[in-house]
Order: structure tokens, then sequence, then C-alpha cells
């Protein structure tokens, strides 16, 4: 897997951490003999006769599934055996035993079936060098501090409860940092030439048969009965798209017609998969649909490239693209899915970008280019996409008046930039470890009076702020400044204003930074234009 590996065990004993540390001893004794690692072939028969006869049931059943072509091939190290399709190193003695550590231990079903045995999965990871070993084990700790579930509770973003698994509850903090975000998204999209609408979250059977969703993407959809009519909670927002554009008649000269939409959209994940912000059953999804000639379609997509570049840098995030193609289970020619394929890369190779193939993982109705992330950990997050599409317009005969006077089949684009507002935002959470950049901080200022002789002043300071659109709050316990600028640090406040009587005489303000910084004392006025001007160009601090 991407960060090591896992294997699964059927066994009575519980794998406790005490366990792993001396399956860990085995493993390095094991890297010391530099045991030769041989690979050798069987014909089905005899590969089943090996399992049966080292009593293996699960990998008899493998095989038994393997189809009729495929190389059954096995590993032999030492005394071990072991059906697997490698390829391995050709030698134990390549792996250093103090570059490897075995992770923790679960649980999983057989297969993926939760109807059949729960087996035991061990993870671990491996390294060339002890010291990358180290450093991942040291990114991992980081990671712990910076996990969103964490944060979302200490920092009052947003919540979980039993009453909706995979539904989060927003709290105060969170709305703010959320419609920041959203405040931020539509001033984007208004300056790149973007309408904004809002569909419906039910619609009938009728309309989800006639995308394709109904066939492709049931199992992932709720569904309801409404006058003994089926009706499906939306799990995207294309279809209603496509109605508002259906709903009046269309000029070559509309085009490209550039469509956003913030929609609430519900998908069924299974228990097991949901995890904090990451993988939620209702998100809001930043939809943006363009419709356009064929002769567009290259321009809009760099149009769409270079939001996409002016909105990441914002966040100081940084991408590699990926190209899927198409699947087995599609809709439309496969003329079609080559002829937009080439599209997308063109646009992309055009504007110097370079992109990998993902073979077949394309949407069933066209081919896209996903936008994978890095954040300040290393890790990725594939947000953005760009998904061109021949067929919807087709089944919903979408139409133009081209510039002959005849009627035309309009080509689309489906993208998102955040993904899903909520996932991003806990992209974000984790990026920047809470301490977000001050125009995004739910609360960008705390003013503390030292004395009550100070309070008047105090007050002045907070209200000529949030006059200015700071958002500021006051801090007019009976606790020492000690503890409240500690408090306010973890809770990750960008700016702490400290005002006693000195600074109450003389109209200043006194500066400390989240980060411990203390900047001095400072006139209001300065300090108001010095943070308004970090608020308004949106500064990574």
């Amino acid at each position: 897997i991407e960060n090591g590996f896992y294997y699964d065990i059927d066994c009575d004993v519980t794998f406790t951490p005490e366990i792993l540390e001396k399956i860990e001893e085995e493993m390095r004794r094991i890297c010391k003999e530099k045991l030769p690692i041989e690979r050798f072939e069987l014909p089905r028969e005899e590969a089943l006769e090996l399992m049966r006869g080292k009593d293996e049931p699960y990998k008899v059943e493998l095989i038994e599934d393997l189809p009729e072509d495929v190389t059954i091939s096995f590993y032999r190290q030492g005394e071990f055996t072991d059906l697997c399709a490698g390829p391995h190193l050709d030698s134990t003695g390549r792996i250093k035993g103090n570059a490897l550590k075995l992770m923790n231990c679960t649980g999983a079903y057989w297969r993926g079936d939760s109807s059949r045995k729960m087996l035991q999965r061990i993870y671990g990871t491996c390294f060339m060098k002890k010291e990358e070993l180290q450093a991942y084990l040291d990114r991992l700790e980081e990671a712990k501090k910076r996990d969103p579930r964490k944060l979302g509770r200490e920092l009052g973003l947003f919540m979980t409860n039993e009453a909706g698994p995979g539904f989060p509850f927003f709290l105060p903090n969170g709305m703010t940092l959320k419609n920041t975000l959203i405040d931020y998204w539509r001033e984007v999209h208004k300056r790149y030439g973007y309408v904004e609408i809002s569909t419906p979250i039910i619609l009938n059977r009728e309309l989800w048969e006639r995308s394709g969703h109904w066939d492709h993407y049931k199992d992932n959809m709720y569904t309801t009965v409404i006058d003994e009519q089926d009706y499906a909670i939306k799990p995207m927002n294309c279809p209603g798209g496509m109605l508002v554009y259906e709903s009046e008649p269309h000029s070559y000269r509309d085009l490209p017609l550039r469509v956003g939409e913030l929609g609430i959209v519900h998908r069924h994940e299974l228990s097991g998969a949901l995890h904090g912000l990451f993988r939620v059953r209702c998100f809001t999804q930043d939809d943006a649909h363009i419709f356009m000639t064929p002769e567009q379609m290259k321009d809009e997509i760099k149009n769409v490239v270079k939001l996409f570049d002016e909105v990441y840098s914002t966040f100081g995030l940084s991408y590699e693209i990926e190209l899927s193609t198409m699947p087995e289970d599609h809709i439309g020619t496969v003329e079609q899915w080559e002829h937009n394929q080439e599209i997308l890369k063109e646009a992309i190779t055009e504007m110097g970008k370079s992109f990998t193939i993902n073979e077949g993982d394309g949407a069933f109705y066209g081919p896209k280019l996903d936008f994978h992330l890095a954040d300040s950990l290393g890790r990725t997050w594939q947000c953005g996409t760009i998904q061109l599409d021949s067929q919807l317009p087709e089944r919903f005969e979408l139409e133009y008046v081209g510039e002959d006077g005849a009627k035309h089949r309009p080509i689309m684009i489906h993208r998102v930039v955040l993904g899903s507002i909520e996932r991003f935002i806990g992209v974000i959470t984790e990026h920047f470890g809470g301490a977000f950049p001050t125009w995004l901080a739910p609360v960008q200022v705390k003013v503390m009076p030292i004395t009550d002789r100070s309070r008047d002043w105090a007050q002045k300071v907070a209200d000529e702020l949030a006059a200015a659109g700071v958002r500021v709050e006051c801090d007019f316990r009976n606790e020492k400044i000690g503890y409240k600028i500690r408090e306010a640090q973890s809770k990750k406040v960008p700016y702490m204003l400290i005002i006693g009587d000195k600074e109450a005489e003389a109209g200043s303000v006194s500066v400390r930074t989240r980060a411990g910084g203390d900047m001095g004392a400072v006139a209001l006025d300065e300090f108001r234009d010095q943070l308004l001007e970090e608020i308004r160009t949106r500064s990574l601090g």
C-alpha cells in the first residue's frame, strides 16, 4: 500500500503491541539471515494441492477464483512459501532491520465481506535507511497533532454525533470558517465569469434514469417515495444543472456559459469508511458546469486550470495532475472518449503542465483531469477535477443555435475546485495545523485588558476593529494575563492585543502573535491598517 504493507492473518492469538514487537525482532533476524527469495510457478491443480497440504483455505479460495489464463506464482523464502503475484526483492538481506516497523493491528473481514470471518490485519512499513523511517514516524506524530477531528473539537469547528454518522455538525467557529471560504469562492468565480444557481436536493427517478445515475450510481444514492413515485436525494448537482440549461433557448453567442452551484449532496458511504470531514455522507460540492461549443473546449479547460492555480496558491498548496481514461462501465462511443481525452492532454500540455495516466478510472460519462493537492506534511488529497462530457448533453437533448442558424449539441465540463467544502476544510485544517491565515481565522484578534481601568479602552479598540470588519473578541475574565495569552495561543488566534494603563493613556495596543512573537506597542490605527492589508491580500503570514 502507499505507505507500507499489510498482511491478514487468521489466528486465535490477539496481536497486542507486545507481540508485534516480538514479530519485529524475528523480522530483523530474517533480514540478517540474507535468505534468497525464489519465485516459482505451478499449474492450477498442483497449486491447489500445495496450499491444501499447508492447510491454507484462504489461499485455496483465491486460487479457485483466479481466471484460467492467469499464471499462478509462489515465492519461497527459507522454510516459508507464499502465494503471491510479486515481484519481490531477491534476498531478505536487502532490508535493513532497523529501518522497518510494524505500526498496528486492526480487524479486517476476509475479502472485505462483512458476512465472512474477521481476520487480524497487521500494518507495517519499511525504508532503505533508519533515518528515513524516523522521518516518516515524525511526520505521523505531527499528523496526529494536526488531525482535524482533534482540532475540530479543540477549536470549536465541527462535531459528529451518533444521531447522524457521516453527517457533520458545524459549530459557530466552523461556520465562520466555512462562510469565509464560500465568500472567497464566490469572489473568484465572479471574476472568472461564472453565474450561480441552486437546484433541488430531491428529484424524481425519471431524471436520474435519464442522466444514467440510476443505472450506474444507485448503490450510493439515498432514495425515498413521494406520492407513490420513486425519488432520490441528489448525489451530485449535474442533472439539475441540465434542467436549468434546458429551461430556455440558447445561441452560440451565449456560450461559453459558466454555471456554478454550491449544492448539498448526499452519498451513501459504508460506516467503516467514514472519517472526520474527509469521508462523509453529506457535503457541499462546489460544482460548476460549463456549456460550450466544440471549438471552445480547449480554451475553457485552460481557463479552469488558471482558476485552480489561483485558488490553490492562495492556500500554499501545490498539485499533481492525473488524467483518468475510459472505464469499462461507460456510456458514449470509444471515438468520443478518445477525442475528449486528447483535448484534455493538449490543453494542459500547452500550459506547460505534466500529468500521469490513471487508466480506466474516468467517470462513466467522460474522461477527467484530477488535481492531487500536496499539504505541508507531503500527503496528497484529490480535490479538484475537470471532467469533459459529451454524454449528458446528448441524454438531455441540450441545444444551442449555431452561427449557421442550425441547432447543435453543446459540450460540457463538470468541474470542482475545492471538491467538497467540508473535505477541503479538513485538508486545510491539517495543512495549517489549525493556525489558519488571518483572513480565514474564525477569531482574528483577541483583546485582553490587564486592569479594570483599561477595560474602556479595550472595548473601544474592539469596537473600532469590528467596525472595520475584523473578527474580534474581548477577554474580560478576571484571570492573569499570562493565562489568557496561553489560552488564545492554544486556540490559534493570530493576534492578541494586550491593553494596560500605559496603552490606554497613549491610545496604543501591545501586540503579540500566536507564535509567541512580541511586536511591542503600536498605535491602534497603524495596527488596524496593517491587519486589514494582511486580510485583503489573503497573506499566508
